[in-house]
């Protein structure tokens, strides 16, 4: 049997990622130090003869802790620090994470001799780029998480190049879904809109509602990565999105059209449009989304008591948590 390590497989994007290997009959190790990560995403994975959690910090993680991974043939990277916001607050928390946490799991990878190396790297690497955007787009992080996560990249590519580790990073947009975060930072619009909707409270808008995302529903997500994992190519970057984004109005629309709502000044460092295109990855990987907009839309709302404890955030809480982002992102204002 083939097995896989997947960091941060109690998160969001990672325990959707060990559901899918486990169906194919991979047995997969689980590292998480629960910070981000939720047990409740794995909890009725625990039972599984394939499944084992590992609790660690993967800046702490050891070879010599894990003996019995040394036959592992994949590692998954999705373990870090992913909350937007508050990164303009705990730069340095960010950093040794995502970066000094991304080579200590690099140097696992080199010393297990594993067969590929996946990097959940992000989009925010292209600051506010050209749409659609390719992989060949400028680079220009404009916040501490976007530099951070590319500077994990680049140094994903940097092993690949030094100790020829098969790697393959993965640029993601702006994936949702079931388990997406609900840590008390305030963040991405699902959780913030979905606890708004169960406490009946208006749905507090960023600008205008007219700023369009690429939105790609995580299954997809999980199952492009191990199409990458799987497939003859090493050394190569994947943009990684549905290349159909839809307005955060139209997604107010779909949770509840009759809603009342707030709206926010717009925040500056935040692209009008985030677009990508995905031809490199539909092509080499033979990958397409599956999930429409609409259909991810209606799984969540079918699971909506799992924001149930989320943090409620209003027109003055936001205005309190994104102080500090006004302050340092004012001169990317137009």
């Amino acid at each position: 049997m083939k097995s896989a390590i997947v960091t941060g497989g109690a998160g969001f994007i990672g325990s959707h990622v060990v559901e899918e290997l486990l169906k194919k009959k991979f047995i997969v190790y689980v590292i998480d130090n629960l910070t981000g990560g939720r047990i409740e995403n794995i909890k009725h994975l625990l039972k599984n003869n394939n499944f084992k959690f590992i609790k660690k910090d993967i800046r702490s993680v050891k070879i010599s802790n894990l003996k019995n991974l040394k036959q592992a043939d994949y590692i998954f990277h999705f373990a870090g620090k992913g909350d937007i916001v508050p990164s303009i607050n705990n730069p340095r928390e960010y950093f040794e994470t995502n970066v000094i946490g991304t080579i200590n799991i690099l140097e696992l990878a080199r010393k297990l001799k594993i067969k590929k190396f996946l990097y959940a790297a992000s989009s925010s690497c292209y600051g506010i780029a050209k749409v659609p955007t390719n992989e060949k787009n400028k680079i220009s992080p404009l916040y501490p998480y976007a530099s951070s996560k590319y500077q994990g990249e680049e140094c994903t590519l940097h092993w690949s190049k030094v100790y020829n580790l098969p790697v393959i990073s993965i640029r993601i947009f702006n994936a949702y879904g079931n388990r997406v975060k609900t840590t008390g930072a305030y963040g991405a619009a699902f959780g913030v809109f979905l606890k708004q909707k169960i406490s009946k409270m208006p749905f507090t808008i960023v600008g205008d509602g007219n700023q369009k995302r690429d939105f790609l529903y995580v299954t997809d997500v999980a199952k492009a990565f191990i199409l990458a994992a799987k497939s003859k190519y090493v050394n190569r970057v994947y943009n990684l999105g549905s290349g159909s984004p839809k307005t955060i109005n139209y997604l107010i629309k779909l949770l509840d059209p009759n809603s009342k709502k707030i709206y926010l000044p717009f925040r500056p460092g935040e692209p009008k449009i985030t677009w990508a295109n995905i031809d490199k990855i539909k092509k080499e990987l033979r990958w397409k989304p599956k999930v429409s907009f609409e259909k991810g839309v209606s799984f969540m709302l079918n699971n909506i008591n799992y924001w149930k404890n989320a943090p409620l955030w209003n027109k003055s809480k936001i205005k309190q948590a994104t102080k500090t982002w006004f302050k340092y992102m004012q001169k990317y204002e137009k």
